[in-house]
């Protein structure tokens, strides 16, 4: 059976373009003599479409669209995914659902089994779960169609498993020759390597080839990475797509495998993910250019590379806003950087309207220090000449905050968290020091000179807000804070298990007060892109107004 992987980038809720993009890669695989093409989970509505699900119309779009689809095929199969009203009450309006499509008709259709509940997932809102899946005839043969979660059940392999059905295993059981698995699954640090087991782990245990086909893209804070594979009934690789990049691969699974996985580095696919994030969340909202404030600093530098590598250097406008406290070293960064990236720069000092707002407040401030009011107004003048920019010239604003800030409340609502996406909200600093090392690294790989001064990756981290002040006035060292960040947040440890491990009472006391006294601010964000296991954002649902403490 000759199998071909249509790994595509599809946007939520454009029907008619997704449509065209299924159909395109359906008549590539007929040239290619494909048996059959095998398109991503949802392929029609794109993933994940959310409370579209709660619009009859929009149901009744992709139905149509799925039904020309059926119309447009011939002796060559189609697998794609769809959603399918639930004529049965009680019970959940629609089925995550796959169709076989063959010869001008819908020959079966398939749904979802287990419905993800967790983190960023909350399929269970939305889709009744199948009770039942048996295998398909196809072509003489006997083929299992599995939806993403269907496969992430193996006994062995978690310590805990969430369902109690096997849907794949099932299938293998009641005779399926080949299963399929058509998926849209998220990507974060490791998934690429839990994937791959999980995979290989099912086909050696059932004895029969399995198909994978991922989706790939950015929709919202989600990126889809892709690495769809082919393993045949051995568990060995048959071939493997690229990671973060639409694909197409035609495979016979009668073959017998023996390939190599690629395996990237984990700066790469980090950055990756986030050039493919932001490209994504900019062209599917419209957006064709950004914009972000250049300070100088590590963070804003990693995302001015991000943007320019996800956008063009000609989409790109960075603006210095100096301060009587911003360094010259961090201007000629600013500068410096820009320059290397062949992006548009500006310089708008902010001392004139600070020492004009501060002049308005002389009298109400009378008799009090300067303190963290006068630095957030500061922050808040960037706020709005930023997005003023934004306006001006309908570019995007990118934030530029990283995750160890955004976790300790180490930032300025209506200031420095001003913008339209938060590109690095998940990288921790460690990691934001990491991946820019390996940009300057990349670039000299290249022969191409690093965009990245080596000044901004060896000074002290620094707002620059007041006179000589710098983050560890504030913060513990980035690799405490960051690694208790881990445990507290991504392993959900208690104080007293980190305290265990061996940090200092004080710093854990320090950090997790910060983290839970932060939420607020997180609330009011700009969404961001979820690169680690566990993101501030929709998979962690914190209440703002609670009391709970755990010391």
């Amino acid at each position: 059976m000759r199998v071909a992987i249509a790994q595509l980038n599809l946007t939520v809720g454009d029907i008619a373009a997704n449509e065209r993009r299924i159909l395109e890669a359906y008549r590539r695989g007929v040239d290619a003599a494909a048996d059959i093409v095998v398109c991503p989970e949802l392929a029609l509505t794109g993933y994940p479409p959310r409370d579209l699900l709660l619009r009859p119309a929009f149901i009744r779009a992709n139905r149509e669209a799925l039904e020309r689809l059926a119309v447009a095929t011939g002796s060559t199969g189609l697998l794609v995914g769809f959603v399918e009203e639930n004529p049965v009450r009680p019970g959940r309006p629609v089925f995550n659902s796959v169709a076989l499509l063959q010869d001008g008709r819908i020959v079966a259709i398939r749904q979802k089994t287990l419905l993800p509940t967790y983190d960023v997932f909350d399929e269970d809102r939305y889709f009744e779960p199948a009770t039942r899946n048996v295998p398909v005839e196809f072509n003489g043969r006997r083929i299992g169609i599995t939806i993403c979660e269907d496969v992430w059940n193996d006994a062995d392999l978690w310590p805990e498993r969430r369902y109690r059905p096997d849907p794949a295993g099932e299938l293998a059981a009641a005779g399926a020759e080949v299963l399929f698995n058509l998926s849209a699954s998220p990507w974060h640090l490791g998934k690429e390597r839990t994937r791959h087991s999980l995979l290989n782990r099912l086909a050696k245990r059932t004895g029969r080839p399995v198909v994978y086909c991922n989706l790939v893209g950015g929709n919202d804070e989600l990126v889809f990475d892709g690495q769809s594979v082919v393993f045949d009934g051995a568990g060995r690789l048959l071939g493997q797509a690229e990671a973060f990049e639409e694909d197409f691969r035609v495979l016979d699974v009668s073959m017998t495998g023996g390939q190599t996985p690629r395996v990237y580095a984990t700066e790469e696919l980090v950055h990756r993910a986030l050039v493919l994030g932001t490209r994504d969340y900019l062209h599917k909202c419209g957006f064709r250019s950004a914009v972000l404030g250049l300070s100088g600093g590590i963070d804003s530098a990693l995302v001015a590379c991000l943007a320019a590598s996800a956008l063009g250097t000609e989409n790109v406008r960075g603006i210095s806003l100096p301060s009587q406290y911003s360094s010259q070293g961090s201007l000629d960064d600013a500068r410096s950087l820009a320059e290397a990236l062949g992006i548009r720069y500006d310089v708008v000092p902010i001392q004139p309207p600070f020492e004009s707002v501060k002049g308005q407040m002389r009298d109400v401030f009378a008799g009090r220090a300067e303190d963290v009011a006068e630095e957030n107004i500061q922050a808040r003048l960037r706020g709005v000449i930023l997005m003023a920019m934004s306006n001006k010239f309908g570019s995007l604003l990118l934030t530029t905050g990283n995750k160890s800030e955004l976790a300790v409340g180490y930032c300025t609502l209506y200031g420095d968290m001003c913008g339209g996406l938060a590109v690095i909200s998940d990288v921790p600093k460690t990691l934001v020091y990491r991946l820019s090392r390996w940009i300057n690294d990349d670039a000299i790989r290249r022969g191409v000179t690093p965009p990245i001064p080596e000044a901004t990756l060896t000074k002290a981290p620094s707002a620059e807000l007041r006179p000589n002040q710098t983050d560890q006035d504030s913060l513990p060292s980035y690799d405490i804070l960051d690694a208790i960040l881990e445990m507290y947040v991504v392993d959900q440890k208690s104080p007293a298990e980190i305290r265990a491990a061996g940090f200092a009472e004080a710093d854990v006391t320090r950090v997790v007060k910060l983290i839970d006294g932060s939420e607020y601010k997180r609330r009011q964000a700009a969404p961001g892109l979820k690169v680690t296991t566990k993101a501030f954002g929709v998979g962690r649902r914190i209440p703002v107004a609670q009391r709970w403490r755990e010391v």
